[in-house]
């Protein structure tokens, strides 16, 4: 399945109000003009809707505001978007189309981490900037890192340092894991093994579950981690899976006196579906929404919930930040040379929902953030709550060591 989808909005009113690259009011002074910029978009929207829905809402916001405001280099944005259905030859299909057919200037987005590494490497075989939106492996910046790409989404590294802390509190020695078994889950599975291992060398990790993802046999799972009688759990599993594991959890008590650490459970596109299932107090990254009081993300939500009637997800703020990223790189640059790109990205810092980051220069690894917090329930539905926001500039490697992990340009 293809989704083809082209949003270019230079015809919108020259004094038409939008929200700048800052998130602040704006007023358009003069409309894009020229052709348009063109940047191909690849995700999973057949393969994870829940995420990569909101995700396409999210620039589609993005793209609106940017061309309102004049556009980039006086010209505005178009969009052109593919779906890789969460295999990576249709996502390097999609690429190679976008590329030669489509003659776009940027690549960007990808959801699973096979397919970003996959079509990462496209982009350096076709010396085309690539933008990954949401791959949470480090490989893609470190061992299998290319100067062609730049990635928005806290790494695992980040995620597992932010967790790894909290865990390190806990009183539980014996940790068990499950995970997807493909390149995301098996990164995230060993960064946080050896994180905590340091912090608490007195750690024994006593059983590891490695179900296919989207086709878990939770029952057997669960199981199997009981076996195994730890005294916490690491979960990696999200969507259909994590639905799954939680119920038969739930049901033969695998939660019951233990401690879970959860990566990315307290985003809403995975809470959402677990409504009065969701476990308590499991110790999460993701996006309390509701309970964000800032000036930045007070500004997107009103703007996001004004154009589509709705709440935004992680993935809304995940392709918005990404368009945002790509915008600031262009307008650094100044050009479309894709040396340029490059030279412009590294150090450019953008505003987002969250504040400001900076994509470093050492492995073009943004400085974004993620929210640790715990989840509950609330009037019948998943929450995020005692959450407080960690800034990823404190949680990554330094540069020294990053330059170090990394594949050599």
């Amino acid at each position: 399945m293809t989704i083809v989808n082209r949003h270019s909005f230079g015809a919108l009113f020259a004094g038409a109000f939008a929200v700048c690259a800052g998130i602040g009011t704006a007023f358009a002074q003069t409309q894009p003009a020229g052709d348009p910029i063109r940047i191909g978009e690849i995700n999973s929207y057949s393969g994870i809707p829940a995420f990569t829905e909101p995700y396409r809402k999210g620039w589609q916001l993005a793209v609106e505001q940017i061309n309102a405001a004049g556009g980039v280099l006086g010209r505005p944005i178009e969009v052109i978007s593919r779906d890789d259905a969460g295999r990576p030859a249709d996502a390097i299909t999609a690429a190679n189309e976008l590329v030669s057919r489509e003659k776009v200037d940027v690549l960007t987005g990808t959801f699973f981490s096979n397919i970003g590494l996959a079509v990462s490497d496209f982009a350096r075989q076709k010396k085309i900037l690539f933008v990954a939106a949401e791959p949470l492996t480090d490989a893609m910046i470190w061992e299998q890192g290319s100067r062609y790409t730049f990635r928005l989404r806290p790494s695992n590294w980040v995620q597992a340092s932010i967790l790894a802390e909290e865990a390190a509190k806990l009183p539980a020695k014996r940790w068990a894991t499950i995970a997807p078994n493909y390149e995301y889950g098996q990164s995230a599975v060993a960064v946080f093994k050896k994180i905590l291992s340091e912090k608490r060398p007195d750690i024994e990790w006593v059983g590891e579950q490695w179900p296919p993802q989207g086709k878990i046999d939770a029952g057997a799972v669960v199981q199997a981690t009981l076996a195994t009688k730890p005294d916490a759990i690491l979960n990696v599993t999200f969507g259909p899976d994590l639905v799954k594991l939680v119920r038969e959890g739930n049901t033969r008590g695998l939660f019951k006196d233990r401690s879970v650490v959860s990566f990315i459970t307290g985003e809403p596109e995975y809470l959402d579906p677990l409504k009065e299932e969701t476990p308590e107090g499991w110790i999460v990254t993701g996006y309390p929404w509701q309970s964000i009081d800032t000036p930045e993300h007070k500004a997107f939500l009103a703007a996001y919930e004004a154009k589509f009637n709705d709440y935004p997800r992680l993935g809304s703020v995940v392709g918005y930040a990404t368009l945002k990223s790509i915008a600031a790189i262009i307008a650094r640059a100044g050009s479309l040379d894709t040396e340029k790109l490059i030279e412009a990205g590294r150090g450019v810092h953008v505003d987002t929902p969250f504040g400001p980051i900076t994509f470093r220069a050492v492995d073009h690894q943004s400085t974004l953030g993620a929210f640790l917090g715990r989840t509950s329930v609330k009037d019948g539905k998943g929450v995020m709550v005692d959450s407080v926001y960690k800034d990823g500039a404190d949680y990554l490697p330094d540069e020294a060591t990053a330059a170090k992990m990394r594949r050599p340009d």
